[in-house]
């Protein structure tokens, strides 16, 4: 089984850092593209951010300049560094992964638990 595990969410106030991190475990042949999606009250659930697994990133644009998605294949972890808060980024967290569980040709997308961010003042 594979389960993605996040951390690091909270309270901080507008202009505020928060960093999360998700981590893979179970039996992980080979992690794809890694992203991090976000849900808010009465809204759909939205990608925020994405890397490949050759690094190659990509941001809503409500978030460039400001967050930034970083991944360790060796750790099999994907981290969401996340500056100058605002209110509006107020959501659960939702950490993703693709993931290969025997090197065969099924590949399936993975969800974390989710963790709460709040941005308030």
């Amino acid at each position: 089984q594979v389960q993605l595990v996040e951390s690091g969410g909270g309270l901080v106030q507008p202009g505020g850092s928060l960093r999360l991190s998700c981590a893979a475990s179970g039996s992980i042949f080979s992690i794809g593209a890694m992203g991090w999606y976000r849900q808010a009250p009465g809204k759909q659930r939205e990608l925020v951010a994405a890397v490949t697994e050759t690094d190659r990133t990509s941001y809503q644009d409500s978030v460039k300049g400001r967050f930034t998605i970083s991944r360790d294949n060796a750790e099999k972890t994907v981290n969401l560094q996340m500056n100058s808060l605002k209110t509006e980024d107020t959501a659960v967290y939702y950490c993703n992964a693709r993931i290969n569980t025997d090197g065969g040709s099924t590949w399936r997308n993975y969800w974390g638990q989710g963790t709460q961010v709040t941005v308030s003042s």
